[in-house]
């Protein structure tokens, strides 16, 4: 019975491929759009049993191709770029999309895993999935929360088959590098450290020190974890933060990434005070462009998951971004 993965050939889909390969799941439709080839690097160590694209995808779908094939969608194809401010696109590719393929499963009966973002909150500092808590301040956190509001309409009226939406937080890790400027803080540092020595961070702001801006950084590892739990419990159903629930400063993931690079240099691990002093850690003012504009603090309340029997304990960035930094020197 075939799973199909949207977004398959990005950061997110790539890496719940690879997982559920891990698990002897072959028989994987992977549905993206390829128009930047350099993404099919992310798929080249995986399986599955056929490639679509989206827009092909989406048309077999309304034509009935799929029906009575599919046993679950994992969607997490995206534009995730919140810098994109073409409404038009935004809602036809992430809250229409979305919509179409939510409406497939409730009439197949079967599995929605999809992506939501932590975008939805914009500028606010109570991360808890309610509806007072959310205020998008652009139109991709908006196309995400437009759908999360129809899922809650429609859990009220009685789903038919289960419907998961995650908010993603800061995810950062393997399989992320053809996202560009969108790529982790970690993502950046690390090639930043790696091509001139050393790793630039913004000075304090707004009450903030300097590189102590906080964010729930959490690994793709702990979310593709989370994503193959809701599968295997399609009894659990709802809208659910998927951050780490500790928001750590910038100046952890910069620690991190410049230490795992020293391991791999055969050098001693340093403290903040010990890079900044080397030289290895600058802080370059806080842009004015960015004042006012600038998300300071980030962290998940992760309660919801929790009481959805989620107990694995998330990836401290000391851990996760150790295991990234393997990974990219090795890839």
């Amino acid at each position: 019975m075939t799973i199909v993965v949207t977004g398959a050939a990005g950061f997110i889909g790539a890496n719940l491929v690879k997982a559920l390969n891990g698990r002897g799941i072959t028989d994987i439709i992977a549905v993206d759009n390829l128009s930047r080839g350099e993404k099919f690097r992310n798929l080249v160590d995986c399986e599955v049993a056929h490639y679509l694209d989206k827009h092909d995808f989406v048309e077999m779908v309304a034509a009935g191709d799929f029906d009575g094939e599919v046993t679950a969608i994992f969607h997490q194809g995206a534009c995730s770029d919140t810098m994109n401010h073409d409404g038009k696109y935004m809602m036809e590719n992430n809250y229409q999309y979305t919509l179409e393929l939510f409406e497939f499963c409730q009439g197949e009966e079967i599995p929605f895993l999809y992506a939501s973002s932590a975008a939805v909150y914009g500028a606010g500092s109570t991360f808890r999935e309610q509806r007072e808590f959310e205020a998008p301040l652009n139109v991709y956190g908006y196309s995400k929360f437009l759908f999360d509001q129809v899922l809650r309409k429609r859990m009220q009226q009685g789903l038919t088959a289960q419907v998961a939406g995650f908010r993603y937080f800061n995810v950062y890790g393997p399989r992320e590098q053809h996202k560009g400027r969108m790529a982790s803080v970690a993502y950046h540092n690390f090639h930043q450290y790696r091509d001139t020595g050393k790793v630039k961070l913004f000075g304090g702001w707004d009450g903030w020190g300097n590189g102590m801006q906080s964010r729930d950084f959490v690994s793709v590892e702990d979310v593709v974890n989370v994503n193959l739990h809701f599968y295997d419990h399609p009894e659990l159903s709802g809208i659910f933060n998927l951050g780490s629930g500790r928001a750590q400063p910038f100046n952890d993931v910069a620690v991190a990434v410049v230490n795992s690079c020293r391991r791999h240099e055969g050098k001693p691990a340093l403290t903040l005070t010990e890079m900044v002093e080397q030289g290895l850690l600058e802080y370059v003012p806080f842009p004015d462009a960015l004042k006012g504009k600038y998300q300071s603090f980030t962290q998940a309340d992760i309660g919801r998951l929790r009481e959805a029997g989620y107990n694995a304990p998330m990836l401290t960035v000391e851990e996760g971004v150790g295991r990234y930094v393997d990974w990219l020197i090795g890839a």
